[in-house]
């Protein structure tokens, strides 16, 4: 199986499947492949060719995917190419198969140049442009920062990139769940003074706290907004700073982070924004003891 979010890959592989997060990592050719369509066209082209050119010719390359992931004009684009079955339709998606060996020239996803001197590859998130989110936050971060930083969901490193620019930064450490995100990040980061972690952020535990955390965080699971990505990402940031630590994020501002924030942090406040986002500036994390659940009872 190839999975590159972190939690995903690490769900499979504690039910026993060998799990890549990426095809170079699988060796061999297969009889037959599935493919699971992601919502980027080009991720999705990238990915059937790649496993079309995986399988032994007559083997079977069955796509399976959601109207809003694009299934339908995936079939029109298969059928212009090869031989494709009658699809199965169900809820909203398709399935169909063709057999590998079909001709799909120019399918492979090519890199992406967003800003001057950095790479994507489609499917990533923001892999077109630099997030303007990101882009806010990195205006707003001092002049000088701590020794220690961490940006919690790196992404492909831009932001990552403007806190090397700041004094005073001897270590900065990458968490990054995407797999093809964190690609990007080592090839377009190569000071020494970078490390690099896939790896949930909610769940990622340093050896040693931090000074700082930067983040803009995901608040979407698929197409619906999730604040509770956030409230994750807030919780994982308090409980990996020492007591003088201190957390720069970015938000939309339509989601109510002010109250996790105030539970994690003893001094919360909103240090500027626009009318799409606000940016939000915490310090002296609470001990974790303080800010877990009371039991029932």
């Amino acid at each position: 199986m190839v999975q590159g979010f972190r939690p995903d890959h690490d769900a499979l592989v504690a039910e026993g499947w060998a799990v890549v997060p990426d095809l170079a990592g699988a060796t061999g050719d297969f009889a037959a492949a599935i493919v699971f369509l992601p919502r980027s066209r080009a991720a999705a082209r990238d990915a059937v060719a790649a496993a079309a050119a995986r399988v032994r010719p007559g083997g079977l390359v069955w796509v399976d995917g959601q109207k809003t992931d694009g299934i339908d004009t995936m079939l029109k684009d298969l059928r212009a190419r090869t031989a494709v079955s009658a699809p199965l339709a169900k809820a909203h998606g398709k399935i169909f198969r063709f057999a590998a060996g079909a001709e799909l020239p120019g399918w492979r996803a090519s890199d992406l140049h967003p800003a001057p001197g950095f790479v994507t590859r489609p499917g990533v998130f923001s892999a077109e442009k630099v997030d303007p989110g990101s882009a806010l936050l990195a205006a707003a971060l001092p002049a000088r920062l701590p020794a220690r930083v961490a940006d919690l969901g790196a992404g492909w490193g831009w932001l990552a990139a403007q806190v090397l620019g700041r004094d005073g930064v001897g270590e900065l450490h990458l968490v990054e769940a995407d797999h093809a995100s964190l690609a990007c990040a080592r090839l377009n980061l190569t000071d020494p003074r970078v490390r690099f972690h896939w790896a949930d952020a909610a769940r990622f535990r340093p050896e040693a706290p931090f000074d700082a955390v930067v983040m803009n965080p995901p608040f979407h699971s698929g197409r619906a907004a999730d604040p509770a990505l956030g409230a994750a990402f807030i919780a994982a940031a308090a409980g990996m700073l020492g007591p003088a630590g201190r957390l720069w994020m970015v938000a939309n501002r339509h989601l109510p982070y002010e109250a996790v924030l105030a539970r994690h942090f003893r001094e919360v406040t909103e240090a500027g924004g626009d009318g799409a986002f606000k940016l939000l500036l915490a310090a002296r994390p609470v001990p974790a003891a303080r800010t877990a659940p009371r039991p029932r009872g």
